[in-house]
């Protein structure tokens, strides 16, 4: 267990580290627009997005992807000012726009599997237990990820139904600090 359980807290600790705050960014945009009744479309979401970094995180391990940091660390803040530039325009929740949020997320979550890449491949260096560190990584990043999700979920609920903001301008407001937060990152990592 000890192997399992390290690379299982690196993975939570990686996704909640303040440092790495693009990530955080990236799974607030993505689930802002949600209440705590909402959780099994956030589940999803959330899901959707672990299996697009967990794919590219393992394709990277494996040497089988391999695109310049710089350029990764470019796209990162890009997603985020899509996902959040969506909340701002967003203005219904049929079925449609639903599964096209969830393919987006998925894709995006290629991306920041990129991003996680370096990271862990630097920590396993020619390990031999590679597929269950890299098992026990995701899941740590999984719980980190729903961790954000349960505190974004709860301070939404604090601001709209105990304080009685709308849920639209609640969502704005956030949705345009975390734009404006990304658009600053993405100017600061141009790849040329």
């Amino acid at each position: 267990m000890g192997d399992f359980g390290f690379y299982l807290r690196e993975g939570f600790y990686h996704i909640t580290d303040w440092k790495g705050y693009d990530h955080i960014l990236f799974v607030m945009a993505l689930c802002l627009p949600y209440f705590l009744k909402d959780w099994k479309q956030v589940l999803i979401l959330i899901t959707a997005f672990t299996i697009g970094h967990s794919l590219t995180l393992a394709l990277s391990i494996f040497n089988k992807i391999l695109i310049p940091s710089t350029w990764i660390e470019f796209l990162i803040p890009i997603t985020i000012i899509i996902t959040a530039l969506e909340n701002l325009f967003r203005n219904n929740n049929q079925p449609k726009h639903v599964r096209l949020r969830y393919a987006a997320a998925m894709l995006f979550g290629l991306i920041h599997g990129l991003g996680f890449s370096n990271y862990l491949r630097s920590m396993m260096g020619k390990s031999e237990n590679i597929i269950t560190q890299l098992l026990a990584f995701n899941i740590g990043l999984e719980l980190g990820q729903l961790l954000i999700v349960l505190v974004v979920l709860m301070v939404s609920f604090i601001f709209v139904r105990l304080l009685n903001i709308k849920q639209r301008e609640w969502s704005l407001f956030i949705s345009g600090g975390i734009f404006g937060i990304s658009f600053i990152m993405a100017l600061e990592r141009l790849p040329f």
